[in-house]
Formats: structure tokens, sequence, C-alpha cells
């Protein structure tokens, strides 16, 4: 507990320290005024939350409504950067506390590799159970672009080497001289932040969304990937498991979406498909020459004192390396000979200039498997000659590399939406064979006549017609994946999603559309190499997923080129969309029962399933703690086998530094373990629970569908009383925040709608529905409380669900919603809906109390009440400010410097909450 105790005080001690340098920085560029305002507005809101002040908005409004645009942007700037610093003291602090996990005698925290695998020990799991998982394991982390980003990467940065200086801070055993040095750095860095433009100046483009998250690879993820590798090698061996010695197989791989995901973005083409590609490579390449030119230094041998072996005199002979002065140190010989190849392979790969050159000319590699085999001569001597410790070090780090990463970096996915593929579809028959009427046709109708066009190997496609350009640009996307195959290999490009999947021609679409762009030939089933995932997102579309999914697998074409790609199916849940569309509560029922149907489909039919859970930075969105979800999902839902998309800030607060990308990587392959290997009941859980959560569902399905789509004037409040119409207008992410031009939240993506409810502090998609849902049930069951504790206690489904929605209804402020509500013209108009919210929010928070036996929120997680603490003194008066920006915005005002204010706020508001939605 001491640890434990000296972690706690370091991040309070850190948390004021950067305060403090930040203070003392913006005194220095804007002079003592606007500091003195800056202290006074938190003096104010501090004391407020202590004495929980009712009237703290009418107390801060004053500070507001009298300053001018351009002191008031100074203000919101400083509370921005005091509620990120926070961010990146916390995460320090996290850090800080992995290190002293073993130090209180405690095996490790949930979620950490050596706990997983003392927990699967003491369930008596097998050594060749945990190999053989591992080498069928699938884990992949998806970055996805965000509509909703709101921070420039030279932000992302500075906060970065912020996060380093602290880290250098916490060292042990440093003298008073480094103390200085360290803090001089952390002061400049601070100091940088506080000088740094935090806004773009113009709209976010899909090529800077491609460059950002590829930023994070040079920061983290190339320096992670491998030590966790060499964790999970070490703990294995190490451990009673008596692991062989065999390199673990590359499970844990990176995948994305950014420049593939077309669903909603006009902006992605097969230009920037093309370019995604090239930047992915180029980065690799990158990566890896600066390696090899690392470990060219670092192996200085000299065959006078060790002894090589042929294949790596091999090597060094036919290096193009004349020079005398490495005649005798043939591993520095090969690695430039080596370095050379590379060189002219990452040429050949598109990227444009080395930072060093070659020696001389080399031929290219043709595969990444040559690489590979270069490096493993030199290993393989090294190792023969009494040098394993150094083929241990960076030589084994850049093997693991290649194996994950090859020559393409990162698997990039496609998605496109299924009413897309209809469209193209339609207008490629209708070419060929006028008045098909594809769109027009029955469901089965489809089937039969798509399923009949893919026994044949004759396009339907031709260059004598003319084509609309969403289809002629529809092809171009799947052809530059063909030819990405060709140049990359498979792993590529290995994923197509069809987002709103709701029926088998849905799929049948895609291959008929893989056809026209060579990814699939009839006469060559074998050749496939594309999974085809549909994307179930509405409620609808989830509950009739099972039967959807039976039917295609029941088509004799389909069932064939799945046993192409070995015979497994991979199925994509939609968080964000069912959210919106039905509900907290129903939403993730929804989930669940289809996961639990497709588990007992896919047994049956003998086909291995894998699940893609699209799941956003929100709990509206299907976030909250990875492990935790993982670990609530159904028995036999993970298999060995998850992939779950990144998106936007949140890839910031698990990759932004090599500490968090380690933790998070490491809490995927834990959950991922304990969540395929610890024994359980093969059974659903008690029935009584699957009828108590099934009524449930049905009734908060009502109370939201009731307010959301079926309240005459909803639309309108929540476009006026969020700052939703702002968003859509700000340079924050590179697509339309709505599908269409419309106002309707049906068109509205499901973003954007989480991100007005959260800047608001309404958050809305996180709880609603359920205290009504609750109260009606109880209503019905008398009795039925002392259910829904024993739900809570044993069903980590239920537990995780309520722990979930108590996060966020900690993040929910009533008192800054009523003032958003005032912001309408006619604020009366809405009171009736907002007094609906908030007694929705009164009897979900009453319903929680009474079902975890608590009387305050998060009681059972005093972690996340102390952050809490820290960080919404500093929040609360960014909405405030954000409130008056507001009205002054939309009773015309619109200069630079209020535009400017009012997207500082949306920046600092969403680093406050931890999430963008």
């Amino acid at each position: 507990m001491q640890a434990r105790r000296l972690a706690a005080r370091a991040l309070v001690k850190d948390v004021r320290l950067l305060g403090r340098l930040l203070c003392e920085a913006i005194e220095a560029s804007d002079g003592r005024k606007v500091r003195e305002i800056v202290e006074q507005v938190r003096t104010l809101s501090m004391t407020g939350h202590r004495k929980a002040n009712p009237h703290l908005s009418d107390q801060l409004a004053p500070f507001c409504a009298d300053m001018p645009p351009r002191t008031l942007k100074r203000v919101i700037r400083a509370f921005s950067q005091f509620t990120q610093l926070v961010n990146i003291a916390e995460d320090a602090h996290q850090a800080r506390v992995q290190r002293f996990s073993f130090v209180d005698g405690e095996p490790g925290k949930p979620g950490t590799i050596a706990r997983s695998l003392s927990v699967l020990a003491a369930a008596g799991v097998k050594t060749e159970d945990i190999r053989k998982l591992l080498f069928e394991a699938v884990v992949s982390p998806v970055f996805t672009a965000h509509p909703t980003e709101v921070r420039r990467k030279s932000v992302i940065d500075i906060e970065q080497e912020l996060a380093r200086c602290l880290s250098r801070l916490d060292q042990a055993g440093l003298t008073g001289q480094e103390v200085d040095r360290y803090r001089e750095d952390l002061e400049r860095a601070t100091t940088t932040l506080w000088q740094t433009n935090s806004l773009r100046g113009r709209r976010l483009e899909v090529v800077d969304e491609i460059l950002n998250g590829l930023s994070y690879y040079d920061s983290t993820i190339f320096q992670v990937i491998p030590e966790v590798y060499e964790n999970l090698e070490n703990q294995l061996r190490e451990s009673h498991w008596s692991f062989a010695q065999d390199a673990l197989p590359p499970f844990l791989r990176m995948g994305s979406w950014i420049g593939g995901d077309r669903d909603g973005n006009p902006y992605v083409n097969g230009e920037t498909l093309r370019e995604a590609l090239r930047l992915q490579s180029e980065r690799v390449f990158s990566f890896y020459l600066g390696q090899l030119h690392s470990l060219g230094a670092e192996l200085s041998l000299d065959d006078r004192y060790v002894k090589v072996s042929r294949d790596l005199q091999r090597l060094a002979t036919d290096s193009p390396d004349g020079s005398k002065q490495r005649r005798h140190e043939p591993y520095r010989l090969a690695i430039s000979g080596i370095y050379a190849r590379l060189a002219a392979t990452a040429r050949k790969f598109g990227s444009t200039k080395l930072v060093r050159e070659p020696v001389a000319a080399a031929p290219s590699y043709r595969y990444p498997a040559e690489f590979t085999e270069d490096l493993a001569t030199i290993s393989k001597s090294l190792i023969a000659n009494g040098s394993e410790k150094i083929a241990a070090g960076k030589l084994r780090s850049l093997q693991r590399a290649i194996d994950v990463f090859g020559f393409h970096l990162v698997s990039l996915d496609l998605r496109q939406n299924s009413e897309v593929h209809q469209r193209v579809v339609h207008e490629l028959f209708e070419n060929v064979r006028p008045a098909t009427g594809y769109e027009a046709l029955a469901e089965s109708d489809k089937i039969r006549l798509l399923t009949e066009e893919l026994r044949s190997s004759q396009l339907l496609f031709t260059p004598l017609k003319n084509y609309s350009a969403e289809t002629m640009s529809e092809l171009s996307v799947l052809r530059e994946a063909a030819e990405a195959h060709k140049h990359y290999g498979r792993a590529s490009i290995p994923n197509y999603i069809i987002s709103k999947a709701g029926s088998p021609s849905d799929l049948l679409e895609v291959m008929v559309l893989f056809r026209e762009a060579g990814l699939f030939r009839p006469d060559e089933p074998e050749a496939s190499a594309v999974n085809i995932i549909p994307l179930f997102e509405t409620i609808s579309d989830l509950r009739s997923s099972h039967d959807v999914m039976q039917t295609i697998l029941a088509i004799e074409s389909y069932r064939t080129y799945l046993g192409a790609l070995g015979g497994k199916q991979e199925i994509m849940l939609g968080y964000s969309d069912s959210n919106k569309d039905g509900g907290y509560l129903t939403s993730g029922w929804e989930l669940y029962k289809a996961e639990m149907a497709f588990i007992r489909l896919f047994e049956r039919e003998g086909i291995r399933l894998g699940l893609f859970h699209g799941r956003g930075g929100s709990v509206g969105r299907g976030g909250g703690p990875s492990y935790e979800a993982i670990t609530a999902l159904p028995p036999g839902a993970v298999a060995g086998s998850i992939r779950l998309t990144e998106q936007g800030e949140v890839i910031a607060a698990k990759y932004s530094t090599p500490a968090l990308g380690r933790r998070n990587l490491e809490l995927l392959i834990a959950a991922t373990l304990e969540a395929s290997l610890l024994p359980c009941d093969p059974q659903e859980p008690d029935p009584g629970y699957l009828g108590a959560m099934e009524e449930l569902s049905d009734l908060a399905f009502g109370v939201y569908r009731c307010l959301v789509y079926e309240t005459e004037g909803f639309e309108r409040f929540f476009w006026e009383t969020t700052i939703i119409g702002e968003i859509a207008k700000l340079n924050i992410g590179s697509r339309p925040a709505s599908r269409s031009s419309s106002r309707r939240i049906v068109d509205l993506r499901a973003i954007p709608w989480v991100f007005g409810w959260s800047q608001s502090r309404i958050m809305l998609p996180g709880w609603f529905g359920f205290g009504s849902a609750v109260r009606q049930w109880l209503a019905r069951h008398p009795d039925g409380l002392q259910t829904l504790q024993r739900m809570h206690r044993g069903w980590p489904f239920f537990q995780t669900l309520i722990a979930n929605m108590e996060m966020v209804l900690a993040k929910t402020n009533m008192a800054i919603a009523q003032r958003y509500v005032d912001l309408a013209p006619d604020a009366s108009a809405h009171e009736k809906i907002f007094a609906r919210i908030k007694d929705e929010w009164e009897a979900t928070t009453a319903a929680l109390f009474d079902i975890t036996d608590q009387v305050s929120l998060l009681e059972n997680n005093p972690a996340l009440r102390q952050s809490i603490h820290r960080r919404y003194p500093c929040l609360d008066p960014l909405n405030h400010m954000q409130i008056d920006l507001l009205r002054r915005h939309r009773a015309g005002e619109r200069g630079q410097d209020t535009e400017e204010a009012l997207h500082l706020t949306i920046n600092g508001i969403a680093a406050g909450l931890r999430n963008s939605g």
C-alpha cells in the first residue's frame, strides 16, 4: 500500500507542477492581468465545487459577458490546456502504478499479462492450450479517422514531449542537476504549448488523417509492439508454462480504416487509397532503414576475435560495401548490403527520399521473407558463436517488427454503405441487360440473379458504356485494392466492411463487384483474398442478423468463397448507430443477443467466427474500459479473435506514449487470453436474467424512441440546445457530420450525435431510458429489485453495462445543461422536453443506486471520482464560456476571435471529458 500512496502523491504533485508552469507561461506571454483572471475563475469554480454551489453559473456568467473576445479566448485556452495537462499527469500516473504493481506483492492489475497468466495457471489451463490459441489468435486494434477530431497534430506532439519530460523526472536516483535540467525541459514544453495555436487554419483532409494516424507508429507502435511480444514470450518461458523457445506468431497486428473508409466520406477514393498505402509503406521502410543503421553501429564484431557462419560470410562477401576499414567486420558488411537492398526496395515501393543513402546500388527484395531470411542469417551466426544476448537485442526487435508490419505496415480495411453497392450493381446490370430493375427486385430474386451471375467469369462492366461518377469511383477503389495485392501482398487490404448490412444480397453484391475488379474469379475461387464483413448497425439489422447469416451460409458460391479464405467469417457489430437507433440499454442487449446467436449458428455450420467490435470513445458509442468489455462478452464470443476500432482522441489517449501504448496492447492480449481460455459455463446465463433483460430492453426502447423519434420538436431541440450546428461548420473532421444535407436525426452520423450531447453535458446516449425501464419493470415485478441486484453481482455483461452508465452519469451536469436549453430562441418551447430528460436522469440515477446499493456515483471507483474532482473545476468554466460564445455567435457576432474561442471550448471540453463522442 505504501507504493500506491507514493504514486498518488506523485500524481497530485505533477498536476500542481504542470498547472503552475502553465500559469507562469501565461503571465510571461500575456501579462499578469490575464493570469489573474484565469486564477480568479479557477478559484471561483473550485470553491463552487467544494461547496456544491448551485449558483456557480450565475457567478461565472459575468466573467464571460464582461470579457472582450480576445481576452476570453486566452482564458479559454488556459482552461483547455489545464484539462489536457491533467490528462497527461494521469497518464504518467498510470505508467507509475504499472511499475509499482509488483511492489505490494500483487500479481499485477487486471488487464496485465502477468496477472492473466497467473489466473490461467490457477484455473488449470494447460501449456498446449495457450500455445494453440496464440498460434491461431488475432488481436487487432483498428485506427479509424474521426469526424469530430478536434486537436492539431502539432499540439499532440507537444503533449507527447510533456509526457516524456514527466517520465524523465519520475526516474529514480536523479541528481539535483538532472532534476533541474528535466524541469527546464518541462517548462520549455509547457511554454511551447501555450504559444502554439491549437486550431487548424483549414478543414482536415483525408491525407492529414492518414498522416496523423501514422504518427503514432513513430512515437509509440514501432517501439512497443516488439516489446509486447518479448514481454509475453519472457513471461511464458519464465513461468510454469515451460513454453518452447519458438518466437510467437504475429497474432497482434494493427489495422486501419484511414484512407479506405468511404462510408459517408465523399473524399475517399481510389487516389486516396493508393496514397494511404504508399505513405504506410514509406513509413515502415523509413523505420527499417533507421533500425538497420543503428544495428550496423552496434555490430562491430571483428572476425579476428569471433567466428562467423558460412552464410554470414557469404552476405559479407556479397555486400557492395568496399570499405577497407570494415574488412574485418563481417556483420557490418552484411548489414550494409542488406541496407542497400532494402533502400532499393523502398524506392520500388514509392519512397521518394531516404534519410541515408546506401553505399552502392543493389537488387531489391521481392518479398519481406527475403529480408527476414537475411536477418535470420545474422541471428543464427551470432547465436552459434556465443553472442546470444546480442542477437536478442535490436536484431530480435527488428525481426519481430518485420513479422508484424511486412512491407505494408498496417492492414487497411475498405468500407462502404450497402446502399451504394446496390446502386452500382443496379447500374452495371442496366448497362448490359436493360430493364433488369435490380434495385426494385424482391430479396429472393436479387439472390437468384446474383448467384447466377457469380457462376460466370464474364464481366458486367464494359468500356463501351457510360457510367455514373459513383460507379466509376467504386470500381476504381476496388481496382486499386487488386493492384495493392500485387504490389504489397494480400495482407495490405484483407477486409471489406459493408455498412448497414441488412440482407444476404448485400454480401453477394460485393462478391460481384470483387469479380469486376479481379479480386474474385469464379473459375478460381481459391484465389479469393478479401474477407467480406457485414456490419450490422441498426436495431432491426441486429435482430435479423442471424437469419441473414444463416441464409448466406447456405448459398454454395458464398460458402465456397469462405472456404477459400480459411473457413472463417468475421462479423462487425455497430455500437454507435445501434445506440442512436435504439438507446443505450437496447443497443447493448441486442448486441449481446446477436453475439450469442452467431456463436450457436457458426458452431452448427462448422465455420469459425470472428467478431469485430465497432466501439467508439464514449460509452454512447460502445466505449468504456476495453478489458472489462471483452471479458464481459458471451462465452465463445472471443475464441482467440478480437478486432475493435480505436477512434478519435481515444487514439491519442491510448497510444500517444510508449507506456500508454504498451499498457493498452497488453490489456487487449490479456482480455483475449482470459475470455478465450478460462473455463466457463457453456450454457447461457440464468434464464431469469435473460428474461429480465428482454423486458427491460423493450421498455427502454419505447422510452428512448418516444423521445428521440416521436416527440414533436425534438429535432429542433437537439440542434438549438447543443453545439452540433457549429461543429458542422468548423474545421474539425474530413467528412460531413451528416450522411445527407438534411437535419433529420436519422441521417446524422452517430459520432457528432454523441459529441453534441457530450459538449452540453447531458450525455443522453449513454443512459437515457434505463431509469424508466427499471421503474416500469419493478411495477410489474414487485420483488424484482433482488433479481437486478443478483444480475449486477453475478453477470459480467450487466456489471459492465451498469459500470459504464455510472461513469457517464458522473460526467453529466443538468445545471449546465439547463443553460444550453436557455440558448434556444424559444426556450419555453423546449422546457417540456428538457423536463423529461431531467426526470429520466433522476430516475436512472435512483435505479443505479438501488441496484448497486450505493448512495453516490462512483462510490466504488475512487480513482475515477478523484479524476473528476481534479478536472471539473477547469472543465465547468469552459462550458459556461462556450454558452456565452454560442449566444454571441448565434446573435451574429462572427469575428475571428469569437469563432476561434468557440472552437477552443470544444477542444477543452472534449479533453476534459476524455472522449469526444
